[in-house]
């Protein structure tokens, strides 16, 4: 049973993921926008992965005997100068993200809730790829100055990205 800090703590970071899945959509519009169909579905992703994660976190809350409950999403950025400005704000936000695990992970070492600090490993191995592929990418748009045939080549490498589910362990 999840105690009521717990579950508290778990509906502010499903809804964190949510409105980070919001996040990487606006971007992929953004993208298509610039007629960067590559980006765009690295962004679509990105998307379909952090409803996996929200949806990940629901099912786990409502398995432990809590309650998931949904709140409003926050509006979210829809315009940017260029594409390296959309990762650097990428890697930001993981950054950001990483930290909320790692609260979470806090909290339920202090509540001794070993179930949830198993169930967070996976999110914390997670995000140490979040942030060193959106680094990379980021790398990679500053080796290129977000211009030119670098950028085309990039586009239709990031094309061939698809969601997988990971495998349930």
């Amino acid at each position: 049973m999840l105690s009521e800090k717990m579950q508290n703590a778990f509906n502010e970071q499903i809804n964190a993921e949510i409105w980070s899945a919001y996040l990487y959509l606006s971007m992929s519009a953004y993208f298509e926008d610039k007629n960067l169909p590559g980006f765009a579905n690295w962004m679509k992703t990105q998307w379909q992965e952090e409803i996996y994660h929200a949806m990940k976190m629901f099912d786990y809350v409502n398995e432990r005997g809590g309650r998931a409950l949904l709140k409003p999403i926050a509006e979210v950025k829809t315009e940017w100068s260029d594409a390296i400005d959309v990762f650097t704000e990428t890697l930001n936000h993981e950054r950001v993200v990483s930290s909320l695990i790692n609260n979470l992970v806090g909290l339920a070492i202090s509540e001794a809730d070993y179930a949830s600090n198993n169930f967070l490993q996976w999110f914390v191995a997670e995000q140490v790829e979040e942030e060193a592929t959106a680094e990379h990418l980021l790398e990679q748009l500053k080796m290129i100055n977000g211009l030119g045939h670098g950028m085309l080549m990039l586009d239709r490498e990031l094309a061939q990205r698809s969601f997988v589910e990971p495998t349930q362990e």
